[in-house]
């Protein structure tokens, strides 16, 4: 074979590897380009969860105020729960619902009627049965008390006119009279009545203790 073909065929050889070579050399810096967008595209949304994590986190920390009472949804009508907890005249009644731990039953799918009294009902109890309630040796009592305020039911002002007594979550029953036009439950008086979403809030000017 002439020298010179040994020549074209070894350079051709060459060529040919080199050519192999240079192109891994270029496959190098493109194949750290793809797995530096990876990384890039893994610590954006990195980024983009880590805030709503640390909220949830954060927003979860109240450990009193966990379940369902306190889920909130701006398109329903208030439960009977946060229709106490919007008035300024039941802070003592929301505290004492606190106290026995019975948020998330008021706030079930009920129906529930709550006979709500006003922070003046309870003051007018004896000096010291309030504060004396709220602690927490007593909170099965509170919660018996405050079961007799509520009734599995939903029955507005003018339709509780028709009944003699109603039968309580406590177990025990309560009277209900009629006197001048106006209702009685349990020798409360009626003085407002407000729909919810799972019932019916109704205002009453006394606490109703049960008879045990």
């Amino acid at each position: 074979m002439p020298v010179n073909a040994v020549f074209y065929d070894g350079f051709n050889w060459l060529n040919l590897k080199s050519m192999k070579i240079f192109k891994k050399i270029l496959l190098i810096p493109l194949v750290l380009l793809a797995l530096s967008g990876c990384k890039n595209d893994t610590q954006k949304e990195n980024d983009e969860t880590t805030p709503d994590s640390q909220n949830s986190v954060e927003n979860s920390g109240d450990l009193d105020k966990q379940g369902q009472a306190y889920i909130k949804d701006d398109g329903s009508r208030p439960t009977v729960l946060q229709v106490a907890m919007s008035s300024p005249d039941h802070t003592t009644l929301v505290a004492a619902v606190k106290a026995a731990g019975l948020e998330n039953s008021l706030s079930n799918a009920g129906p529930l009627m709550v006979f709500a009294p006003t922070n003046e009902a309870f003051a007018a109890l004896p000096a010291g049965t309030v504060e004396n309630l709220l602690k927490p040796e007593n909170k099965d009592k509170l919660a018996y008390i405050l079961k007799h305020h509520v009734t599995p039911g939903n029955y507005d002002y003018e339709f509780l006119k028709k009944f003699k007594k109603l039968g309580q979550a406590s177990n025990e029953n309560i009277s209900v009279e009629v006197i001048d036009d106006e209702v009685y439950v349990g020798g409360a008086k009626i003085i407002a009545s407000i729909p919810a979403g799972n019932g019916i809030v109704h205002v009453v000017d006394k606490v109703i203790l049960p008879e045990n």
